[in-house]
């Protein structure tokens, strides 16, 4: 089995070392040579790939795959690399399995209500829109060609190098409070794991992937900083702080996620909680990355 990546960042990377272990080659793209120590470094055989022009060099590896994770975030028009493929099967003879990396913002707001894959989409911003429109086009891509696609729906992502501690450590940490505003989360590793039981079982359809609980980002913070040992950060009331667009559009949607479909599948995660996820960090002192 091979599998590529496309677009290796901190969730294509955890893939790709973990594969690494069942998989013969995985290779796995970036826009930039400069990143290829740091996929080396997790056992991936970098390449390049501007998300626009298929070379010579990844024609011939897509040649050769069987299993694809795509992690290039879409554009208005949808997913940029189905726009490369007359079909799946002409570029990838071999391939079995596809992943398509989305988000729970697909679901919009639901003023803090649990929602599940059965939820209508009903997203707000323009980048879930965008993804939206890119999963629906890989589901049909897979139905029309009978490949197992699987739609990954991921919630905040953390782990190593990107968390609480990190933030507290450069001084970026703030406590924003909205009342009841909650939030989704999931640790980079349990990710990787779940893509790769999906791929053992050629299971396709659509999958949160999020821990078991959502929790106010101010929590997190404030957990982080006990164990740290530092000063909790002053609370900021959202009302009146100074934040980008993107940053408060996070804001305007406030939901709980379940993950029971893939837990019915016999998923264990291994961060079910971020307190238990950050105590774990902080006893290994991994969370550097």
């Amino acid at each position: 089995m091979k599998m590529l990546i496309l677009g290796a960042g901190f969730s294509g990377k955890a893939i790709g070392a973990l594969a690494t272990g069942t998989f013969e080659k995985v290779w796995g793209t970036t826009r930039s040579p400069a990143k290829f120590s740091v996929l080396s470094a997790s056992g991936l055989t970098p390449l390049v790939f501007d998300g626009t022009t298929i070379s010579d060099e990844l024609h011939a590896i897509l040649g050769e795959v069987t299993h694809l994770v795509q992690s290039i975030s879409p554009d208005a028009d949808g997913d940029g690399f189905l726009k490369l493929c007359p079909t799946l099967k002409t570029l990838m003879p071999k391939l079995e399995w596809a992943g398509y990396l989305s988000t729970i913002g697909v679901y919009g707001n639901h003023d803090g209500a649990w929602v599940d894959e059965t939820a209508v989409p009903t997203p707000l911003s323009a980048r879930s829109r965008e993804r939206v429109i890119a999963e629906n086009q890989w589901l049909e891509a897979g139905n029309r060609e009978n490949i197992a696609v699987a739609v990954l729906r991921l919630s905040g992502i953390y782990g190593p190098g990107r968390n609480a501690f990190v933030n507290l450590e450069n001084g970026t940490a703030r406590r924003l409070v909205k009342k009841d505003q909650v939030f989704s989360r999931i640790r980079v590793e349990d990710i990787a794991r779940a893509t790769l039981l999906l791929i053992e079982r050629r299971l396709g359809g659509l999958y949160n992937v999020t821990d078991h609980r959502p929790a106010p980002a101010q929590d997190v913070i404030e957990y982080a900083a006990r164990l740290m040992g530092v000063a909790v950060p002053a609370d900021i009331p959202f009302e009146t702080a100074e934040l980008s667009p993107m940053a408060r559009s996070f804001y305007g949607e406030n939901k709980r996620v379940r993950n029971d479909k893939i837990r019915d599948l016999g998923f264990e995660f291994s961060y079910p909680d971020y307190e238990m996820s950050l105590s774990e960090m902080w006893a290994k002192a991994s969370w550097r990355g």
